[in-house]
């Protein structure tokens, strides 16, 4: 875990910095593919899940290095040829992995997140799953651990391997001529992303798009077939953390309420989206019918709100970032708060962006909280040792977001609804 830490300190700033070019290049062409509350939802979901990696919660159903200790048939030498081997391996697995996701109810919950930005941009490759609990992924990688592929080749390929899907997250890049025909290119990619019926369901390679050209889940992107983004169940909030877990919540709702006892194991491994009959009559659920015409998910959000949201962010990869910084020193026990506290930032702060009323609980909360904290032990997880007055900042930090979660929640929210009346 600590090393993925490391990796995420340095992968942090590139991202950032990847981010608002792309930001700054949109706004000088006028061609903006940002909307603030979306970016920010985005950002914040990659926020959880590294929370989630780093701090390794969940549980692992096998690792490589067991596959390979009790599998491997050869040892191969650390060699320009196992790392091509060993990325051929991964980027296979991965969309084997993927297409899992896509095609199988229970699964498409640990993906679903990734796919529920109406938007498509930088930030949205950053919305990544926290309810994928059970890893599973090592035993895709058995061909790897038969041909006897070093752990540690595994170990530095693998993050680099998820890192390098960021960049063709964007509507800004066209078509690629004959890279077309070897690597995921931003015009496949959005052609993955989209809620089109011509699209569903296809390119969901990684980083090569062989795969997809070989087993017939290839569509190129049309001229006349404007990509459409989102799911077709639409998440209607800015906050992860439900849009982790509503799918899941759909299928036990629909296992429960089904007469039929055949249909309550099923359901799990049905492809996704399907349901009982029965359900289906007495529950339906509303989705998305015109690609073209659906409303996308807004709330009210003065320039105000939008800074405090942009202010958050900032924020929490600072946190973040720190944590990184020092994760060895902070401890296991620190790590696991500090992460308990990051987290419940994400919740409070995005439940707030939603207008909902009790955000202004979870605000007074986790800044009494961290206020509390800062005030018992005179520091902020070793904080003081770089920055003298680095827990003051942090203490202002919290009083910020006590008085931010009522100004928004009560004053500003009263002052808008006097403006629709008058």
């Amino acid at each position: 875990m600590e090393t993925y830490a490391q990796a995420l300190l340095y992968a942090i700033p590139f991202f950032v910095v990847l981010l608002v070019v792309e930001i700054a290049y949109g706004h000088f062409v006028k061609d903006q593919k940002h909307k603030v509350m979306d970016s920010v939802s985005s950002i914040s979901s990659g926020f959880n899940n590294i929370i989630k990696d780093t701090l390794g919660l969940g549980f692992i159903l096998v690792t490589y290095p067991f596959l390979l200790e009790h599998l491997a048939l050869f040892k191969m030498e650390s060699t320009w040829v196992v790392w091509l081997v060993a990325f051929i391996v991964i980027d296979f697995a991965g969309y084997w992995n993927h297409r899992l996701n896509h095609k199988i109810n229970f699964f498409w919950n640990q993906h679903v997140i990734h796919h529920s930005s109406e938007e498509f941009n930088l930030a949205c490759a950053l919305r990544q799953s926290i309810s994928n609990l059970i890893g599973y992924f090592p035993l895709l990688l058995i061909p790897a651990a038969i041909a006897g592929v070093p752990n540690e080749v595994i170990a530095i390929l693998a993050p680099v391997h998820l890192f390098a899907q960021f960049w063709y997250h964007t509507q800004h890049i066209g078509k690629m001529g004959w890279a077309e025909y070897i690597i995921v290119t931003p015009s496949q990619h959005r052609v993955h992303h989209a809620i089109n019926p011509e699209y569903i369901n296809k390119n969901l390679g990684q980083i090569l798009c062989v795969w997809d050209r070989w087993f017939g889940t290839f569509q190129e992107e049309l001229d006349n077939v404007p990509p459409q983004f989102g799911v077709l169940k639409p998440a209607g909030t800015w906050n992860p953390i439900p849009i982790n877990f509503q799918h899941l919540w759909r299928l036990i709702q629909d296992a429960w309420h089904t007469q039929n006892y055949y249909d309550k194991v099923r359901i799990w491994f049905m492809p996704t989206g399907w349901r009982p009959e029965d359900v289906k009559k007495k529950f339906p659920i509303e989705g998305i019918v015109d690609v073209y015409g659906f409303t996308r998910y807004e709330t009210p959000a003065s320039t105000g709100l939008k800074l405090y949201a942009v202010f958050q962010l900032i924020a929490t990869t600072l946190f973040l970032w720190f944590m990184f910084y020092n994760f060895s020193e902070i401890g296991v026990s620190g790590l696991l708060l500090f992460g308990f506290i990051v987290f419940t930032g994400i919740y409070g702060y995005t439940t707030l962006m939603d207008r909902k009323k009790y955000a202004v609980y979870i605000e007074l909360f986790r800044g009494v909280f961290g206020l509390l904290f800062i005030l018992f032990t005179k520091d902020w997880f070793g904080l003081n040792g770089y920055l003298n007055f680095g827990s003051w900042l942090v203490a202002l930090y919290f009083v910020v977001t006590i008085i931010s979660g009522f100004y928004f929640t009560y004053f500003e929210s009263v002052v808008s609804e006097q403006n629709t009346i008058a």
